[in-house]
């Protein structure tokens, strides 16, 4: 038998070495952090591909709205020639044709009152506050 003061000695166990996550949490940081370096990059690229987009469709609708000026302005100077030899032609017929008759009366389409009558004007109403006008594309829906 041993001595009570005797030491005994646990059976020796293997020690389990405890590993560290450091490592592998500062590679997956690196990572996530590089790919989130890139994606910013191809943002800017993106935005600034956009921008030139924008400027350059810009260009081509100014350009558009010039040729589109021009060709209505031209239009309605045909338009004016075209009227002005007509009523040149049109008075041209009514200086060989005979005058009217002064027996017929003229007909106006606007009918005259008496002197006596004047014509109203509708009430105006007030014009309605900013605060009350309500804007279309946020149309509140309520249950």
């Amino acid at each position: 038998m041993l001595s009570e003061n005797a030491v005994v000695n646990p059976p020796a166990t293997p020690r389990k070495t405890k590993r560290s996550l450091l490592p592998i949490l500062t590679v997956l940081f690196v990572v996530s952090y590089s790919l989130m370096v890139m994606l910013v990059v191809e943002q800017g690229s993106t935005i600034t591909s956009q921008s030139w987009l924008i400027k350059q469709l810009f260009v081509d609708s100014t350009e558009l709205t010039a040729l589109k000026g021009k060709a209505v302005q031209k239009h309605n100077a045909e338009l004016q020639a075209k009227s002005q030899a007509s009523t040149q032609a049109q008075d041209q017929t009514k200086t060989k044709s005979q005058a009217p008759s002064p027996q017929v009366p003229a007909q106006n389409s606007v009918k005259e009152r008496p002197a006596g009558q004047v014509r109203r004007t509708a009430p105006q109403h007030p014009p309605k506050p900013a605060s009350d006008a309500m804007d279309a594309r946020r149309a509140l829906y309520s249950i």
